[in-house]
């Protein structure tokens, strides 16, 4: 099996590649591998013109239909008629490309992150280049501040110190090395003796082989995924794509059918036989239906962006609101990404900040004190105009002081640092020497077991006395308390001086030190997504950490977040990306309903997690801030990235962007999704039932020889009495107990909790209605001394159809209950959106000039009292089957 880079001694990969350790490459032989292998850049894939993405509009087929349908009535003479259906199926497409937001800026976000200059040494000079310009073999030479120009293997580590946590999920800095690694399949965090591509080096220096540029490096593979990942289709697509399909074989049925028996009973002419398929598939398609969803969306959109949940992908809002599992990052998602002070060891005891404050205790305050200035002076943070600056564990130390003390903080910053031993990994120390005249003050901090093994009196209750073994004892039982809360604990002792050695040593600055104390970190959890993560499971969503940091930290705050729970078995709820490895799928998928804490993990493991639970028929919802959470946020069924913290790799891959980085978003983002399915469910009842109804009247009209409602008078009742109280019904309030239901999940769809049931039987109702009225009026042609003539007829079938259609989009809010109360008309904008269609569909019969060019007559007052009151009856029937439903059958 080939070698990783970190199992490669650097002779041995200087030979390989054919480069020198100390020279690096000659300016030639860089020049020709450039030409070789290309730039050290990202690559993307090409994207969809605009004008591409609006001819797929016009692949589905149900739009196909539409455009037969509008060319054979352009054939046939009905001008009019096939520039209505032309018209609505262009603007639908309109809508549809404005729905799309699907670019891969992904790519072009992971270009911007490259750095634009990089330290190589070539002929043995140092010069600096574009980080493009670099190949596999090139020397490079990095430092404090600078970002990592490629994947390097380190062959001369001075102290470095490197923050990777955008792609490996560490939330603090990566101490580096420059020696081997013998294990197999280290994840990318325990590769201590490589550097990748956009980490940033907060410490120390170093010097590094380019071992993989461009799309070759980790980052670049990052891109490589998300270019080859196929977009996931949001389970509002899905119900979409399959009602389509339905809808379409449903009207080529209906079509030939009346075709057939049109020909062969009524011995009709074929042009008119063609003219009622197209009336026929005009009223089976819900044209308004892409428009209504995409508005719809579009307003649950605007709505959550005032509660800060930015949404890129409008069909993501409703994927919110069936979302089963929420898979997030921990590190600046559920914590604060910033090491925190929380507990300190002083005399011996344990103290908790949060409960205490050590300078004010009369016990504690003169070893608080002494440990607060061991925290400062032995400190190489900066204070600069952009803030404090350097290694998060030393930042913490500086914001305790700043906290508790800050005119000591500002009194020690003006102290002049006379001697220093910088930290090693070897040691696990760092010292300082501070002082002047007779007394010199040596401060040291690092591993409680180096300082341990090096003090030989302890600082307890004001006094310094000799250091035993039951304080060695007690010690390291505080230490391992605090360890196993997945605290980092670091130690600080002092000694003081008479004189300034000349050179400070380890083995002199370093022994007979005063232990005065212990201060345990770690990166908290932010305070309200506790209680989101509560809320979360309430609304039966189970929330899971995915994250590349250690095990025992991810434990630790998964339970205090309640995300790991204490009866919990750690061993089955807790994976790391090595145990996952060793799964197949088939045995991953019988375990991950198990795991509720996943840890050093790969970006590979990420997307792998996320799958198993879609195939188990999940909706995943996938949170993160970094590029290694770019794949899964891709992938999942949603991927929401943080505004504030998240890279813009994140942002682009994701579907949502939390703009204040708040876990507890989420949770009113899910109800507004839940809310936004429910509306789009209520307006899609509105329109099916009213198709099913125009459907059901042209088809048996049809069997009994009767004119068939023409298609512009079809495209009309769909285009204003449809659309306007569809979109009304969008701004529907949410219903009180919408966070207490359980997710519906991939397998529920939009004709379910009774409304596919509904749409059936009130589109039976609502044809009946109109064939009776028009049956009605041609079975009794003479009153008050006039004659009814046959276009009377249809056009009160036309107007009962139209106004009936906007009466039952009041039944529609409810499937179970009662509409007959105040609360139906407290939605405003639907009472304008009846009164509009209402004036619109009146328009066309009143305003004479309208009157041919939608085949209809003038009515009298007489035939205007049967169209309203036919329906007005709408209402009566559906509350009657209503009360039936509760009383007898339990619904609602």
């Amino acid at each position: 099996m080939k070698k990783s880079f970190y199992q490669v001694d650097s002779q041995e990969l200087a030979t390989d590649l054919k480069t020198n350790l100390q020279d690096g490459l000659t300016t030639e032989d860089a020049k020709k591998r450039l030409v070789e292998n290309g730039p050290n850049a990202l690559t993307a894939k090409k994207k969809k013109s605009l004008f591409a993405k609006f001819v797929d509009q016009f692949k589905d087929l149900m739009i196909g239909i539409l455009l037969a349908a509008a060319l054979v009535a352009a054939l046939t003479g009905e001008q009019t008629d096939a520039i209505f259906i032309l018209a609505i199926v262009i603007i639908n497409a309109i809508f549809g490309v404005f729905q799309e937001s699907k670019s891969e800026n992904a790519i072009d976000a992971l270009k911007k992150m490259a750095t634009p200059k990089a330290t190589v040494i070539r002929g043995g000079q140092p010069e600096q280049v574009p980080a493009t310009d670099l190949v596999v073999g090139d020397l490079v030479s990095l430092e404090a501040g600078d970002i990592v120009p490629a994947d390097l293997r380190l062959v001369d580590v001075m102290n470095l110190r490197v923050e990777e946590a955008a792609l490996t999920g560490e939330s603090v800095p990566v101490e580096k090395t420059d020696k081997t690694l013998t294990e197999d399949k280290l994840p990318l965090g325990d590769q201590s003796n490589l550097a990748f591509m956009n980490a940033h080096v907060v410490y120390g220096r170093a010097h590094g082989v380019v071992v993989a540029t461009g799309m070759q490096t980790e980052v670049g593979k990052i891109a490589g995924a998300l270019q080859g990942q196929d977009e996931t289709k949001t389970p509002l697509q899905e119900n979409l794509k399959s009602l389509s399909k339905v809808l379409t074989y449903l009207i080529l049925f209906i079509a030939v059918l009346t075709f057939v028996i049109g020909y062969f009973t009524q011995n009709m002419p074929v042009i008119d036989l063609i003219l009622t398929a197209i009336s026929l598939a005009v009223a089976a398609i819900p044209e308004g239906l892409p428009a209504i969803v995409t508005i719809t969306l579009a307003l649950g959109t605007a709505r959550m962006a005032k509660k800060a949940a930015l949404v890129r992908k409008l069909p993501a809002v409703e994927t919110l609101g069936s979302t089963d599992i929420i898979g997030s990052d921990k590190t600046g998602t559920l914590t604060q990404n910033k090491m925190t002070v929380e507990k300190v060891v002083l005399n011996g005891e344990i103290v908790d900040l949060a409960g205490q404050n050590p300078f004010e205790s009369a016990d504690l305050s003169k070893a608080a004190g002494i440990l607060g200035d061991i925290m400062t002076l032995n400190n190489d943070s900066q204070l600069t105009a952009e803030g404090l600056v350097g290694d998060p564990t030393e930042t913490a130390l500086i914001d305790f002081n700043e906290k508790y003390r800050p005119e000591r903080l500002a009194e020690l910053r003006g102290h002049n640092r006379l001697q220093e031993i910088p930290f090693d990994s070897e040691r696990k120390l760092m010292t300082t020497i501070y002082g002047a005249g007779d007394v010199y003050q040596v401060t040291v901090k690092g591993a409680p077991d180096a300082i341990l093994s090096r003090v030989d009196s302890v600082f307890d209750n004001g006094t310094v006395r000799p250091f035993t073994e039951a304080d060695l004892a007690h010690y390291q039982e505080a230490n391992g308390q605090l360890a196993d809360q997945a605290l980092r604990v670091l130690a600080f002792a002092e000694k003081s001086l008479a004189t300034l050695p000349a050179e400070a040593k380890s083995d002199e600055m370093e022994t007979g030190l005063t232990l005065i104390g212990f201060v345990a970190m770690i990166d908290p959890e932010r305070p309200e997504v506790k209680d989101s993560v509560a809320q979360a499971k309430a609304a039966g969503i189970r929330p899971m950490m995915i994250t590349g940091d250690h095990p025992q930290t991810a434990a630790a705050i998964a339970g205090r977040l309640g995300i790991l729970e204490e009866t919990d078995d750690r061993s089955q709820a807790v994976m790391t990306g090595a145990q996952l490895d060793e799964l197949s799928d088939e045995t991953f998928e019988k375990r991950v309903e198990d795991v509720k804490v996943y840890a050093r993990v790969a970006p590979a493991h990420k997307v792998r997690i996320v799958q198993a639970w879609q195939k188990k028929g999940k909706v995943v919802a996938m949170t993160g801030d970094g590029v290694n959470d770019a794949p899964a946020l891709k992938v999942a069924d949603i991927g929401v990235a943080m505004g504030i913290t998240g890279t813009e790799v994140s942002k682009e891959a994701a579907d949502m962007v939390l703009a204040d980085d708040n876990f507890s978003t989420i949770v009113s983002a899910v109800k507004e999704g839940r809310k936004v399915f429910a509306n789009i469910q209520k307006a899609l009842q509105y329109l099916l039932a009213s198709n099913l109804a125009e459907v059901i009247a042209i088809f048996t009209m049809t069997l009994l020889g009767w004119e068939v409602l023409a298609p512009v008078m079809i495209l009309w009742i769909n285009l204003v009495t449809d659309t306007f109280p569809a979109i009304a019904l969008g701004l529907e309030p949410a219903q009180p107990n919408i966070m207490s239901q359980k997710p519906r999940g991939k397998t529920a769809n939009f004709l379910s909790g009774g409304v596919g049931p509904a749409i059936i039987w009130q589109g039976i109702v609502q044809a009946a209605i109109v064939l009776s009225v028009y049956g009605l009026a041609l079975a009794f042609p003479d009153h008050a001394g006039s004659t009814l003539v046959h276009g009377d007829a249809l056009t009160m079938a036309f107007m009962t159809l139209g106004l009936m259609q906007m009466v039952n989009a009041i039944n529609v809010k409810s499937v179970y209950n009662s509409e007959l109360n105040v609360s139906a008309f407290k939605n405003h904008f639907f009472n304008g959106a009846l009164f509009f269609s209402f004036i619109a569909m009146m328009a066309v019969v009143v305003i004479k000039p309208l009157n041919p060019i939608f085949h209809v007559t003038n009515l009298d007052l007489y035939q205007w009292l049967i169209v309203i009151g036919a329906s007005l009856s709408i209402i009566v029937i559906v509350e009657l089957v209503k009360w039936v439903q509760r009383t007898f059958f339990n619904r609602g």
